[in-house]
Parts: structure tokens; C-alpha cells; sequence
């Protein structure tokens, strides 16, 4: 993998989409992305940008004050590659589970494709299931 000026480019406006978000700071996060970005991953269909911040609205009710953590990050030309972990408290209703103050941390690994140093498109595959299980919405494995 290369490490271009546009690679140095866009990891730091990955870096500071993820400090606006562990700021609360939502409408920040979203500058990340064009306008019309495709997010994968969250639902069947791809999530436009409208549909991405009921989502993240969702998220930062359920658990406020939650943080995002890069643990390593990879450029390759206009893409980036990270891996992450979403930590926070479950002090709201998620999903239609009403809150338990349970501790939560949610792995993931992203990828995104950014055009003029904005998203444009994201693949993300997060452990969705274990959050579940976390929240005490589905039993743990036997």
C-alpha cells in the first residue's frame, strides 16, 4: 500500500471526523461525507447521507458520550481501511431495548473511498450481534 498526499489527506480527515464525533459533535462527523455518499453495511440497502444520520442519531441516543477508537488505519490511493472499536453505555433505548447502563464495545473494520477528500462511498462490517448480546436483546452463544 502507498502513502500519497491524498492518502495523508484523507487520513486526517478520518481523524478529524472521528474527534467531532467523540465530541458529540455530529453535523462535524457528517463533513466527512459528500453529499451523496452510499454507506454499506448498516442495512440491506445502501444508507444515503439523510438515512445515515437517523442511524448515528440513533446511536448517540442510545449511548451518549460514546467514543470511537482507531486502532489502525491503512491508505491505498483514494482509499482508507480502518479498524475500530465503538465503546459507550447503554443509557437509552437501542433498537427497541430500553437502556440497561450496561458498558458496551462494538469492534468493526471499515472502508472507505473518498473523491476530493470527502467519503464518498463506505463498506463497514461491524459486530453487530455481540453489541446485541451486550445489550441483552439476544442470548449469548450456548
Amino acid at each position: 500500500m502507498s502513502t500519497t498526499t491524498s492518502g495523508i489527506r484523507n487520513e486526517e480527515a478520518l481523524a478529524t471526523a472521528i474527534d467531532r464525533w467523540n465530541a458529540g459533535d455530529l453535523d462535524g462527523y457528517l463533513d466527512l461525507y459528500t453529499d451523496d455518499v452510499l454507506l454499506h453495511g448498516f442495512a440491506p440497502e445502501p444508507l444515503d447521507k439523510t438515512a445515515a444520520r437517523a442511524f448515528y442519531e440513533g446511536i448517540f441516543a442510545a449511548f451518549p458520550g460514546n467514543r470511537i477508537e482507531r486502532h489502525e488505519t491503512f491508505a491505498d490511493g483514494d482509499r482508507l481501511t480502518s479498524r475500530f472499536t465503538l465503546t459507550g453505555r447503554h443509557d437509552g433505548d437501542f433498537m427497541g431495548v430500553p437502556a440497561t447502563g450496561r458498558e458496551i464495545a462494538m469492534p468493526g473494520i471499515t472502508i472507505l473511498h473518498f473523491r476530493d477528500g470527502r467519503c464518498a462511498e463506505r463498506w463497514t462490517c461491524s459486530d453487530m450481534l455481540g453489541l446485541l448480546v451486550q445489550v441483552g436483546a439476544v442470548p449469548p452463544p450456548a
